[in-house]
């Protein structure tokens, strides 16, 4: 689209807009009062739902606010004014808070539920720009939240109100986490999504396999290590001296490599064919860093030694991913070498 304005200040204008939201929430923060107080004790001690309602911007912001209260420990949910008004009241509980958000106050389908939320029993916080509108005046407790002035050149896109509907919103949650004595053990439990970051956050060594690993000694032949990489069920046999230092890997790929390149002798010694000084991971290792090198290197299992490079044990991609231990029983494991 060809610009039209003539202007090129792109960074001085997106600054004015940022210095007139910070304006705006500087505002808000100063108008913040008992009224706050008494809506955060309402939400604390509610023994139903919090509800959040609103339309157009303000709506989108309601949304963001029930999805914060939810994961950080205050069941909630957002009410379409309409769709309230047509049937989906049936889901508010006398228990229930509703939290109502209009910047002007005088937003007709927000306005013309409440009596009704208040009929069956939900105490009703109004989120407004205007102390003196109707939705004010309906509500139980009303939070101010005025701003100075939109951001919006013509002043009429929600900008600065709807920004600081959203912080007050983000106030009353973090408010609440302190309340309930919500932390992080808390807040994992609401997202299980985020175990696998938590699994990249350990050490490999809390991971890895260590019982009955597939390992043999440098001096056996490479029949035998066949007999243990086909019983291992990882795809990988690790070969140690008699000192368990790990002096190399013998993977599925390594087999078909013998058997493409030439005679295949099971009665050669297993370090001819080994491969010697393979990749391996170290006691006390990042998963996440473990990770990293098995993906640039498309290998799918690495051994773990100590600092002394001593054969500890071995890690999969699959525990790195937390998709459970899985056996192979045809080999289809990548290199480690």
């Amino acid at each position: 689209m060809v610009c039209t304005s003539g202007r090129t200040d792109w960074l001085t204008l997106a600054r004015e807009v940022l210095d007139v939201e910070i304006e705006g929430l500087q505002a808000v923060n100063k108008q913040l009062g008992e009224p706050f107080v008494s809506a955060l004790t309402a939400m604390a001690e509610c023994e139903g739902r919090v509800v959040i309602t609103g339309v157009g911007k303000s709506g989108l912001v309601g949304r963001k606010i029930a999805a914060t209260l939810s994961s950080t420990g205050t069941p909630s949910f957002f009410l379409h004014p309409v769709e309230g008004a047509h049937g989906d009241m049936g889901m508010i509980r006398k228990e229930d808070v509703v939290l109502a958000l209009s910047n002007s106050g005088g937003t007709d389908e927000v306005n013309a539920i409440i009596p009704v939320l208040k009929s069956l029993g939900a105490k009703v916080i109004a989120i407004t720009g205007n102390t003196a509108s109707a939705m004010s005046q309906l509500s139980d407790i009303t939070i101010e939240v005025k701003v100075p002035k939109e951001a919006c050149p013509i002043g009429l896109a929600p900008t600065s109100s709807t920004t600081a509907q959203l912080a007050v919103g983000d106030a009353l949650a973090v408010c609440l986490m302190e309340w309930k004595s919500f932390g992080k053990d808390d807040f994992k439990k609401f997202h299980p999504g985020g175990s696998l970051g938590q699994r990249l956050a350990m050490c490999v060594d809390q991971l890895m396999h260590t019982d009955n690993i597939p390992v043999v000694r440098d001096d056996v032949s490479l029949k035998d290590a066949l007999e243990v990489l086909n019983s291992g069920g990882l795809g990988l046999v690790a070969i140690v001296d008699g000192g368990n230092i790990l002096k190399g890997v013998f993977s599925d790929g390594d087999v078909r490599r013998e058997v493409c390149c030439g005679p295949f002798d099971v009665n050669k010694p297993i370090g001819e064919v080994m491969t010697a000084a393979p990749r391996r991971a170290t006691i006390g290792e990042s998963s996440a860093h473990v990770l990293d090198v098995m993906e640039q290197n498309q290998i799918t299992v690495l051994p773990v030694v100590s600092e002394d490079g001593m054969l500890a044990g071995m890690v999969h991609l699959h525990d790195l991913l937390g998709k459970g231990s899985l056996r192979f029983s045809g080999g289809h494991s990548g290199d480690a070498g």
